[in-house]
Order: structure tokens, then C-alpha cells, then sequence
């Protein structure tokens, strides 16, 4: 089961937040709470998180998305301290969502489509913990549907040939923001790096 990372010797961090500056650059939206009533928070990771913040930015439903930092053991961590793999945070992506109308169902469709959750600790090229496939969950009814997407998931990898799902679930640890450069990457430069790839297996809609 690939969970939190323990590194023997993370980096110590700091105490104080790094200092993001908002709104956000495509919806004008905040990027820190209190957000709105009603609306639901969850992490997603899925490799580099430039890529995938532009693809959950682009849902319908969905408030604001900022990138940030989780799973780990240090404290308000630089990129620089993450991308060396030591403090065992992952990067992700903080969707702010409304979850009318089955808003979180077609956030866990993106997710499961549009990067492979089968590679671990790397996500293509982009190898180390900081790239592994999360989700992290802020309701009980979030956990059960994602732990529930998972399993079907996997069902259809298994039939495509495909290996096990080696995606880390479970309830939201501290999350920390990145740097300001780093929220909304790909609004502001276009043609920045996205590696995120897909399996080609199509997520199972889900019957209720």
C-alpha cells in the first residue's frame, strides 16, 4: 500500500504559511476560506500539479482551485524542499466545489481519467513521492464514494489488462499552499510544462 511518507530526516520547514496573493487568476474567486456556503473542499493529486489544476479550474461547479502541499511531514514547505522528495508531501490540487447535481462524481470522473493512477511514487516521467496519486477527503461521504470509485476503477483497469491502483485515499491532512507563481501556472503561461497522461481506460459512470 503506498501511504504517507516518513522520511528519517525531512526538512525542518517553517511556522509561518507561505503568503499567497489572490484572487484567482482565471475565476477572480478566493483562494483561501471562508468560501462561500454550501460548497465542498477536497485534494486531488495526480502528479504535477500545474496540469491538474487546469483541468479541475475548467469543471463546471467549480468555485476556485489553488496548488499546494499534503500528505507530508513538513511544515509550510518551500517547492524547492518538496522536490527533493523528503518531505513526504504530495502535490495537489485544493478544488472548492458545489456538490449539487453530482459534483463530486464528476470530479472523481476527472480523476481516475485524466492521469494513471497505477505508477506509485512517479507519474510518467516525474518521478518521487511528491508525484503519487491522492485523494484526500474533508466528509465521510466523500471518503466512501471515493474509496467506492476506486474499486470500480480498478475493475475496469483489471479488464483492460491494466495493473492495480496504487492510489493513496483517505481524510485531508494539513494543507499548505505553494507559491504564488505556482497557483494557476498554466493561466498565465500557456505553454508551460503538462505531463499528465491518461491510462485510456474510460472511468465507469456510477447508477444510483
Amino acid at each position: 500500500m503506498f501511504g504517507m511518507i516518513s522520511p528519517s530526516s525531512p526538512p525542518v520547514g517553517r511556522d509561518i504559511p507561505m503568503a499567497v496573493e489572490g484572487p484567482h487568476y482565471v475565476h477572480g474567486t478566493r483562494l483561501h476560506p471562508p468560501f462561500p456556503a454550501g460548497l465542498e473542499s477536497v485534494l486531488f493529486g495526480m502528479g504535477c500539479f500545474w496540469g491538474a489544476e487546469r483541468r479541475f479550474w475548467q469543471q463546471p461547479g467549480v468555485y476556485t482551485t489553488a496548488v499546494g502541499y499534503a500528505g507530508g511531514q513538513t511544515p509550510n514547505p518551500s517547492y524547492k524542499e518538496v522536490c527533493t522528495g523528503l518531505t513526504g508531501h504530495a502535490e495537489v490540487v485544493l478544488v472548492v466545489f458545489d456538490p449539487a447535481d453530482g459534483g463530486f462524481e464528476r470530479l472523481l470522473a476527472l480523476f481516475w481519467q485524466e492521469h494513471d493512477p497505477t505508477q506509485g511514487m512517479r507519474q510518467g516521467n516525474d518521478v518521487g513521492p511528491q508525484y503519487r496519486s491522492v485523494i484526500y477527503t474533508t466528509t465521510p461521504e466523500q471518503l466512501d464514494q471515493a474509496l467506492e470509485s476506486r474499486t470500480r476503477y480498478q475493475q475496469a483497469l483489471a479488464t483492460a489488462g491494466r495493473g492495480p491502483v496504487t492510489t493513496e485515499i483517505g481524510a485531508t491532512p494539513p494543507f499548505y499552499y505553494a507559491e504564488t507563481y505556482h497557483q494557476q501556472y498554466l493561466a498565465k503561461n500557456p505553454e508551460g510544462y503538462c505531463g499528465l497522461r491518461g491510462t485510456g481506460v474510460a472511468y465507469p459512470a456510477h447508477c444510483r
